[in-house]
């Protein structure tokens, strides 16, 4: 049995939950669902960091003291994360006596093999990052997250050899090239370790902070908080001897433990982490899984900039797996991503209402009414759609294990969404309205196809959206509880499962009218000197009538089918990627602007239409030999086009 061990962050507790936590949380969060739904041993942490300055500083504001504020707030990270269905099997406190215990005695035994001495340091401070800053890492003299002018502060601390290690971090990531991934952020890290590496101060006096972990070895300093916050991973095992940490932890030749967690704080996982457990002799995790940040309008989500989203505002309106799809399928795995209201109901009236809730509806609706409810005989596949839909199943399966790999969900559900299209094109096609008297056998043959196809959908779906799995499986009829299901059984086509009578509920997902959002949006933004629907990139910018263009214009164009062989992101873009394509013979260079929405490695292996007869244009010193065709979404996402079944590099598009 595989063991998969998984954390989020622990959630600093200076503000309550936002967007940001919730998408962490339902990413590990469905990622472990997903790792029991093929039969893994999981297990999956979560909790809250409560010690530090800001702490200290939020209960002073709250007029609480830090015990109190502390255990409000954390009270109140625990209450979301129960509403929003998440499955962790431990939340953890850095204020529990456990936790304590562990982290005083990690740092008694670095002190003793003489990797934590006494010495003097003077640099620049944030406050809000709780952490000194080199003079090469602030932009324009000020701090890059806080966008704050950090405070100088020189005074005598306990320090870490963190440098002694970095030739080992160096030796490791040649190693293990997915230590930490996606690419890019190994990169980042790796761009940080050219520079010699600056031992690290780890605690902070008592007469400036009193609210932290005493060091065992000296009672008048505490712990630097991220000293304390990084060892909740082992502590909440039981290091060194507990059960759990035996079991999950893992060893130097098979580490265990996946860490996720958002870009901003790369360096204190990616850096200090590794070299704190090298210096305590603990073996290191298995991958870092770093994703990028929500964004609402032009900037990152912050509290101290007022662009924060609860996300229990937005479940208490479209639903808890609403919301979940939205993000999971949204947000491409290491890249930004904006959130909007009017993107998410997209999303909800395209992908849940018109997609899937039609496909269950219908099928649900011709298995009441020409079955009487009856689960449909299991019945062979014959040739056409009826044997593609089994091997579409498969093939998603394969696909989303390999997606949820990487926690990229938005292939997975990319993938999953595969059947429940199929299914709706199956139904179209074979029009089983019109084998009711005609031929009733074929009828019952389609019922059966189409009621598995959505059996094994939901199923793979539950994970992400599991209300909507587990609603599904009842109006299929199916009494065992979708939550008990496993792929390896259940998964089967044809898998026999305790079943009763179809019954058809209420719509899962209805739509929502998208002109009262549209208005509610903009009233926001007016409110708040958002930006104009100009600048949003909404239909009011574009032109009322396009051009006409005669069929000779037209036929000037030679669009043909190329494969991505390699992709890359433009060096200092924030849009740009240069595309690698094979256009039948001839490979190419080609720059297009979906960095935002594609990561480059995700693209490898795909087709796109590829405008190739325009002439060469330079792009940020990339010279692009044509052009790759895209829609504009809605909500201004850009959509890749490409054939739907896969063509010889080269093809003609006519």
């Amino acid at each position: 049995m595989t063991r998969f061990y998984i954390t989020t962050p622990i959630y600093y507790v200076n503000a309550t939950p936002h967007l940001g936590h919730a998408y962490t949380t339902i990413l590990a969060d469905a990622t472990a669902r997903f790792r029991r739904l093929f039969g893994d041993a999981v297990y999956f942490l979560t909790g809250t960091d409560e010690h530090g300055d800001k702490v200290a500083q939020a209960a002073a504001a709250a007029g609480e003291s830090p015990q109190a504020y502390t255990d409000r707030i954390s009270g109140v990270f625990q209450e979301t994360w129960r509403r929003l269905t998440i499955t962790h099997d431990q939340f953890i406190r850095t204020t529990a006596p456990l936790h304590r215990k562990v982290v005083q005695r990690i740092l008694q035994k670095i002190h003793e093999t003489g990797d934590i001495y006494f010495g003097e340091y003077g640099g620049q401070y944030c406050f809000g990052c709780e952490r000194f800053y080199t003079e090469r890492e602030l932009v324009d003299g000020k701090c890059p997250d806080h966008l704050t002018v950090p405070t100088y502060i020189k005074e005598q601390n306990y320090f870490f050899r963190m440098s002694k290690y970095q030739e080992r971090l160096l030796r490791h990531l040649a190693a293990h090239p997915d230590f930490i991934r996606p690419e890019r952020y190994r990169n980042e890290v790796l761009a940080f370790l050219k520079d010699p590496l600056e031992d690290l101060c780890i605690s902070r006096p008592k007469a400036r902070l009193q609210w932290g972990i005493p060091l065992p070895f000296d009672d008048r300093y505490v712990t630097y908080v991220w000293f304390d916050a990084l060892i909740n991973y082992a502590s909440a095992l039981g290091y060194p001897d507990g059960d759990l940490y035996a079991k999950f932890w893992g060893t130097e030749q098979e580490p265990i433990a996946q860490h996720l967690i958002g870009k901003d704080i790369l360096k204190p996982h990616g850096i200090y982490w590794p070299t704190m457990l090298w210096a305590a002799g603990i073996p290191v995790y298995r991958h870092l899984n770093v994703h990028g940040y929500w964004t609402v309008e032009t900037g990152k989500m912050s509290k101290s900039r007022g662009t924060v989203v609860r996300p229990l505002d937005l479940v208490d309106q479209y639903g808890y797996d609403a919301f979940r799809y939205f993000l999971l399928r949204e947000m491409v795995f290491g890249l930004d991503a904006t959130f909007s209201e009017e993107a998410l109901v997209a999303r909800l009236n395209a992908d849940l209402a018109n997609d899937l809730g039609n496909l269950v509806s219908r099928t649900c609706t011709m298995l009441e009414r020409y079955l009487q409810g009856r689960i449909p005989k299991l019945s062979p596949p014959t040739a056409g759609l009826d044997s593609e839909l089994p091997r579409t199943v498969e093939a998603a399966k394969a696909a989303a294990r390999s997606a949820v790999e990487t926690f990229a969900w938005h292939r997975a559900l990319e993938a999953i969404w595969e059947i429940v299209s199929l299914a709706n094109r199956y139904i179209d096609s074979v029009k089983p309205w019109d084998l009711v008297k005609a031929r009733p056998a074929d009828l019952e043959r389609v019922l059966y196809h189409l009621w598995e196809a959505i059996r094994q959908a939901a199923l793979l779906l539950s994970p992400a959206m599991p209300e909507t799995g587990a609603a599904i499986w009842r109006q299929l009829g199916i009494t065992l509880p979708i939550q008990e299901a496993r792929l390896p059984t259940e998964g089967r086509w044809g898998a026999p499962v305790s079943t009763g009578r179809v019954q058809k509920g209420e719509a899962l997902f209805p739509r929502v009218e998208t002109a009262g959002v549209r208005a509610k949006v903009a009233a926001a933004q007016g409110r708040a000197g958002g930006e104009t629907s100009r600048q949003r990139g909404t239909p009011s910018d574009r032109p009322a009538e396009p051009p006409l263009l005669s069929a000779e214009e037209f036929g000037r164009l030679d669009l043909r089918v190329a494969t991505v062989v390699a992709a890359e992101a433009v060096p200092r873009s924030k849009k740009l990627i240069s595309l690698r394509v094979d256009v039948g013979g001839e490979e190419r260079t080609v720059v297009a602007g979906i960095l935002q929405e594609y990561a480059p490695e995700a693209l490898v292996g795909r087709q796109v239409i590829l405008v190739a007869n325009l002439k060469p244009a330079t792009l940020m010193g990339v010279t692009s030999q044509g052009m790759v065709l895209a829609a504009e979404a809605p909500d201004g996402r850009v959509v890749l086009l490409q054939p739907d079944q896969e063509v010889p590099p080269g093809s003609p598009v006519k």
